[in-house]
């Protein structure tokens, strides 16, 4: 079986994409897998690292409020969609799988041409506009959330879910977590995770609220994010921080941190969601305001909706944010509810049937 793996962007897109390919080699071992991302991205590095081959494109996003500025990211999709077709061609893969992030639409639309089939991922409960084009020629849409038959055709759609790392479920004791992190187990502890790039209102936030932080006697495991790590270790230094706040720009080791944590604050990115909810965290949801189609405030409304998270608006973070995180991880029932109810709407082993899709795809064309 050959098989191209096309997206990324952040690691929303690109941990999924890797739990898939796992998943694939599991089953067969003497799989060929080619993953296809965007030049410059971090799938050009995460990839690699494991295991796997990567070819960049050139593809950029679109920018939906200069139209002018997209005149240069048309010449970028002009040359990736050439390169795309030389990399089909070389590579002739069986199916074409898309994970969303900048380099599927190239790819999948390729491979669409060239008679390929295809399997689109939508990880959110919103579709994206890519997306929607790729459904036409899509021979399956393996969709999280219910519901999606609004934006795709029903015969085409399966619910698996959307996969997760698979270390997360490793075995691990909070013991060992505590003592990795150096934290106090007679304290609460907050795990934040901004995604893998940050998230700068949910950093300030943080910041200006440490006093109240210290005053109620919180530990902060804080994901500040590689861009915003020293500008966040210069103002922990001036406000004199506590030894409570342990800052990373990246956490390696995520089966420990949420081991660790009594409460997650969060973006409400699809990958993010899947992983609470495997594991049952509660959970306080800060969208990002700077996605498409706003479809992280849609997500997090399907947990809202179901007391399976509290949300707060990137607009409020700062004033109410961490207020709102003390009042939660001090009352033991809502921590519980939340914890409850965010697990009951997970959906477990979705590489594997995404897997067993690409199988009836792939045998069909056989």
């Amino acid at each position: 079986m050959r098989v191209i793996i096309s997206g990324g962007g952040t690691g929303g897109h690109i941990f999924p994409a890797i739990a898939i390919a796992n998943a694939i080699k599991l089953r067969h071992a003497d799989a060929e897998i080619l993953f296809v991302g965007a030049e410059d991205r971090m799938e050009m590095t995460r990839v690699p690292a494991a295991g796997y081959k990567i070819v960049g494109l050139p593809v950029a996003g679109f920018n939906r409020k200069n139209l002018l500025k997209n005149i240069p990211v048309l010449k970028k999709l002009a040359t990736s969609l050439l390169k795309a077709r030389k990399v089909v061609k070389t590579f002739r893969p069986d199916i074409a799988i898309g994970v969303g992030g900048y380099a599927s639409g190239p790819l999948l639309k390729i491979a669409s041409r060239n008679g390929i089939p295809t399997l689109i991922q939508e990880q959110n409960s919103y579709a994206g506009v890519t997306n929607k084009l790729l459904a036409v020629k899509a021979a399956r849409i393996c969709v999280a959330y219910e519901g999606m038959e609004k934006f795709f055709p029903k015969d085409k759609i399966v619910l698996t879910g959307n996969p997760c790392r698979q270390d997360l479920q490793s075995d691990t004791s909070l013991e060992e977590a505590m003592r990795f992190f150096e934290l106090n187990p007679m304290k609460k502890t907050i795990l934040v995770i901004g995604g893998s790039l940050g998230a700068r209102t949910i950093n300030q936030s943080i910041l200006m609220n440490l006093k109240l932080l210290a005053d109620s006697g919180i530990q902060i495991i804080w994901q500040a994010g590689e861009r915003y790590q020293h500008e966040i270790a210069l103002g922990l230094d001036t406000k004199g921080a506590t030894s409570d706040i342990h800052l990373h720009d990246f956490i390696d080791r995520m089966d420990l941190a949420y081991k660790a944590a009594d409460l997650v604050i969060s973006r409400a990115g699809a990958s993010s969601i899947s992983e609470l909810s495997l594991l049952g965290k509660a959970t306080i949801l800060v969208p990002s305001p700077n996605v498409a189609e706003d479809h992280q405030t849609k997500n997090a409304q399907a947990l809202v909706d179901h007391d399976a998270a509290v949300m707060v608006k990137d607009a409020d973070a700062i004033e109410n944010l961490i207020p709102t995180a003390v009042r939660v991880i001090k009352d033991d029932s809502v921590l519980k509810m939340l914890s409850s109810n965010i697990k009951a709407m997970a959906l477990p082993d979705s590489a594997n049937r995404i897997v067993d899709e690409i199988e009836k795809i792939v045998s069909k064309k056989a």
